[in-house]
């Protein structure tokens, strides 16, 4: 039995850092799902574009004309749909739109429409998101509560660029469970900003809730983080590690990687050099887009080096695309992919993104934005598929607190029934 889509609504509402963005609601006549669209502040040139109005008004950021589309051309195409078909329901979409990047009706307006209609699927059957997902088995895997990464530092786009790398985050490889390694986190995070605070540097928070950097040098951060572990008397990397997103696009050239709080310049090997030896220095177990987006042979080279120590993440690199995963794959960059349903544009391209890395053997990261919402979908998404990790920011600011919230009721709410916390050999150097 199908339940077909019997209306689609959009309205513009405003995300964590007060920009406009879409959400959408798909009615069904058991009920309807609703989700919110959110923003990058750092993004890949390969990312599916959003659709903004331009012009003077809210300084060009306006969504009326994605919120058009979802209320006028996107609506008539989907009505009738089956909505328990997201296949079909995303396909119809893509069609429409037409481009290669969702640009012409909006990348915004259609992950807002994909995802409300998942949760209208999930709605007509009575089931949470999650569970919904889950009885799908569309990944293969049981359900399972992702391992939380979590910033402690904001830095690059998230916080001005004070610090050139763009998180310093905390993962919890040795707890037994999802709470347990949420309180953890919190005794780290609380601990480096008593750090801050004790050097007289607490200055607020940045974009996703870490603690605004004030540091001579990117090292420092991570040093400070070191020293903040070492203060809960926590084990690392064992217990807890540190994971870097350097977000390297940001700071290349096309010949050289410049770190303007270092006042250095340096060559692709040199830059290599630089993050193996904070690798070879710190708890490190995991490190995204440490070479820029169009660097193949950067981040070939330095798969090569450390990919049996330590996580390598494509996020601007490989753009949650199964395409880009499976060629990354092939020539010997990353053995991981970050997965934004955003990035991509729909919810079942970001499971055939997460299917692509499940068959090379990598691992992969649910991942939130740093302009974000209430909305808790993606937890929904990292448990029903079983994905092994979840990145929604910081351990502060209620669009981050909601996920981590959701994702403790969903623990309470399986009991015994998830698959084991955390999934095994995340991370080679923690084992």
């Amino acid at each position: 039995m199908t339940t077909p889509i019997t209306r689609v609504l959009a309205r513009r509402v405003w995300d964590s850092r007060g920009r406009p963005t879409v959400e959408a609601e798909v009615h069904t006549a058991r009920g309807a799902g609703r989700a919110i669209a959110p923003a990058g502040a750092s993004t890949g040139s390969g990312e599916a574009r959003e659709l903004r109005d331009g012009g003077r008004r809210l300084r060009g950021l306006d969504v009326g004309q994605a919120v058009a589309n979802a209320n006028g051309p996107i609506a008539q195409a989907l009505k009738g749909l089956p909505v328990e078909d997201q296949s079909a329901i995303d396909q119809a979409m893509i069609t429409l739109d037409g481009t290669a990047n969702k640009g012409r009706l909006g990348a915004n307006s259609i992950v807002a429409v994909s995802l409300a209609a998942a949760q209208a699927a999930a709605q007509a059957a009575g089931v949470p998101l999650w569970q919904h997902l889950a009885r799908e088995r569309a990944a293969g895997t049981a359900p399972r509560l992702p391992l939380p990464e979590v910033q402690i530092f904001g830095g690059g786009a998230h916080a001005g660029a004070r610090v050139d790398l763009q998180d310093f985050l905390l993962v919890a490889p040795g707890a037994r469970s999802f709470t347990e390694a949420i309180e953890w986190t919190a005794e780290v995070y609380h601990a480096a900003g008593a750090r801050m605070a004790a050097r007289g540097s607490v200055y607020g928070v940045a974009d996703e809730g870490g603690w605004w950097p004030d540091f001579n040098g990117n090292e420092a951060a991570i040093e400070t983080l070191t020293r903040a572990i070492e203060d809960t008397g926590l084990s690392a990397p064992g217990q807890v590690a540190i994971a870097l997103d350097v977000a390297a696009t940001q700071f290349f050239d096309g010949h050289h990687y410049s770190l303007k709080l270092d006042g250095r310049k340096l060559d692709r090997e040199a830059f290599g050099d630089l993050l193996a030896s904070w690798i070879n220095a710190y708890p490190i177990v995991s490190v995204e887009d440490p070479f820029a987006e169009n660097d193949v042979e950067g981040m070939r080279a330095f798969t090569a080096r450390c990919g049996a120590r330590v996580q390598i993440v494509g996020d601007d690199f490989l753009v949650t695309d199964a395409t880009r995963i499976r060629e990354a794959a092939r020539i010997g960059c990353c053995n991981a992919a970050l997965l934004k349903p955003n990035q991509i544009g729909t919810v079942s391209e970001t499971l055939a993104a997460w299917r692509a890395a499940q068959a090379e053997g990598w691992g992969a990261i649910v991942s939130a934005r740093s302009g974000e919402t209430e909305d808790v979908s993606i937890v929904h998404l990292a448990v029903g598929w079983g994905v092994p990790q979840l990145k929604v920011g910081s351990f502060a600011r209620s669009e981050r607190m909601a996920k981590w919230n959701e994702a403790l009721r969903i623990e309470e709410a399986l009991g015994a029934g998830a698959a084991p916390f955390p999934a095994p050999g995340i991370y080679p150097r923690a084992a």
